[in-house]
């Protein structure tokens, strides 16, 4: 078995950008054997679309399981590479995202990029921003969401964000997107302004992000990262 041949995505803890095999696989390197082994062998059936295990294919059970084989700190890691393999069809896709548990949800986000190509899959980014789980919203402002995700949309999943407290390193682009963005600009004074009057702390992201939306080239920033590189 050649386990260099599946396309990899993004692990969890590195950018979610960043889909190239190298990184990923040295991620899945750090597996204990048991666990590689399992995934070795659960990605050669999801790539196999004749596989299957009772009335579903076999690469959706196998998600099931990759938490319990990998273990937490690879989990997003494995099923996503599962995903990756199977390559199913945004409505597969939909069908697991809405049947699954958040952390099949949250795998479902992190792998649109490299599975959907058009805004398709627009509907479970704006059902995650919807919800108030940190993980969900995290993975629902990746690189998918800054390509596809309207205006109006974004800049309300970029103060989600701040109200929620995840991190903005979290929103992919969001430097590009936010340079001389004056709506957003008018938006988090406004944000600001509220907390402020209610007694309550500013989100410390707050000033970082106001400062994007000034004209012209956007700061240098280390913050400004797509940010699975940390377990979350």
């Amino acid at each position: 078995m050649t386990t260099s041949s599946h396309t990899t995505p993004a692990p969890d803890n590195a950018p979610v950008e960043a889909s190239s095999p190298s990184p990923l696989q040295d991620r899945r390197a750090h597996l204990a054997p048991p666990a590689r082994d399992w995934l070795d062998r659960a990605l050669d059936e999801a790539a196999d679309p004749t596989a299957v295990r009772g009335s579903l294919p076999a690469w959706e059970l196998r998600i099931a399981e990759a938490g319990r084989r990998c273990g937490p700190a690879y989990a997003d890691t494995a099923r996503v590479l599962l995903l990756h393999a199977a390559r199913p069809a945004p409505a597969d896709l939909t069908r697991l995202y809405h049947r699954g548990t958040a952390d099949e949800r949250r795998a479902v986000l992190l792998a649109l990029p490299d599975l959907v190509p058009g805004p398709n899959a627009l509907p479970l980014v704006e059902d995650a921003l919807r919800t108030n789980d940190p993980r969900l919203l995290a993975a629902a402002v990746g690189p998918y969401a800054a390509r596809h995700l309207e205006p109006h949309l974004w800049r309300h999943a970029v103060l989600k964000c701040l109200f929620t407290g995840v991190p903005v390193a979290h929103v992919a682009q969001l430097a590009a997107r936010a340079l001389g963005d004056g709506e957003l600009a008018r938006m988090l004074a406004d944000f600001a302004a509220e907390r402020t009057a209610a007694g309550r702390p500013v989100p410390e992201d707050l000033p970082h992000v106001l400062a994007l939306t000034e004209p012209g080239p956007p700061p240098h920033s280390t913050d400004d990262r797509d940010p699975h590189r940390k377990e979350s």
